[in-house]
């Protein structure tokens, strides 16, 4: 029964690294893209049609805007990777993830192109099923937020 166990840890230690390296690889990647003008140009559906963001792209324009959010991003996603050396900024960036995709997850509600025209609101299209993904990384945000804050205890 105890080798069970044993397994089953290894399993989640395993899991939960993989998890936190996927997480802060998966941001990083995403934030150096805003830099590139496909992307600025990709996000301006969802930007211009959040009443947040629309504002700040009137202020900012789109390059600029999409650069602070790509600044944002590899920060996050550079204090998620810090674990091992910095626990709480760990946590504080997996805290800052679970901000991230809660308003990407808003962009499923604000964004017309997000649904199947004439199919009802659950009828998502390619663009909605891109963002609901983020559901997953919320997930991911609040365990890695939960394993750093719990490693800056035992410090």
């Amino acid at each position: 029964m105890g080798t069970r166990h044993a397994s089953a840890d290894d399993l989640a230690s395993v899991g939960s690294s993989v998890l936190r390296s996927a997480l802060a690889t998966n941001i990083l990647w995403i934030g150096a893209l805003k830099f590139k003008q496909y992307e600025v140009e990709n996000d301006e559906p969802l930007l211009t049609s959040s009443p947040l963001f629309s504002r700040f792209r009137q202020k900012l324009g789109a390059q600029t805007l999409n650069r602070l959010i790509g600044i944002t991003e590899l920060t996050v996603g550079s204090m998620i990777a810090a674990k091992p050396l910095a626990p709480r900024a760990s946590a504080i960036g997996s805290l800052g993830a679970v901000g991230m995709f809660l308003t990407t997850l808003s962009f499923l509600a604000t964004t017309p192109k997000a649904r199947q025209e004439g199919q009802g609101i659950l009828s998502l299209s390619l663009l909605g099923q891109f963002l609901l993904k983020d559901t997953v990384l919320l997930g991911a945000a609040l365990l890695t937020a939960a394993d750093s804050l719990h490693a800056a205890r035992h410090r």
